[in-house]
């Protein structure tokens, strides 16, 4: 799976996630760190990844500009990068078999 990992999540979930085989980029390896979310969101459908945010934003262009991307739209607070990670990985496999559905918005609470 493909996934771009928006601004304010931290580029180690990219990399964390190629670890797991997957293809990850942050949206600073795009240059795209003070680009708006329109421009994410753009550039997610063009290169065909899922959007992995915290910004409810995305939700809202997913249902008013579908561009073939597909959110993973992560509803958890503030936390130390490992916090995060471990946390992550207890969710990725209902990520990836939502991903693999056809799901094209994944809330993960």
């Amino acid at each position: 799976m493909r996934f771009l990992v928006d601004a304010q999540l931290p580029p180690a979930l990219a990399r964390w996630l190629e670890a797991k085989g997957h293809e990850a980029q942050h949206v600073f390896d795009l240059g795209l760190m003070e680009a708006s979310d329109r421009a994410i969101w753009a550039k997610a459908g063009e290169i065909g990844f899922t959007l992995v945010t915290k910004d409810e934003d995305f939700v809202t262009l997913l249902a008013t500009r579908p561009n073939g991307a597909s959110v993973v739209w992560l509803r958890v607070g503030n936390t130390t990068r490992p916090a995060l990670l471990e946390w992550f990985g207890k969710v990725l496999p209902e990520i990836e078999s939502a991903l693999g559905s056809g799901e094209s918005l994944i809330e993960v609470i």
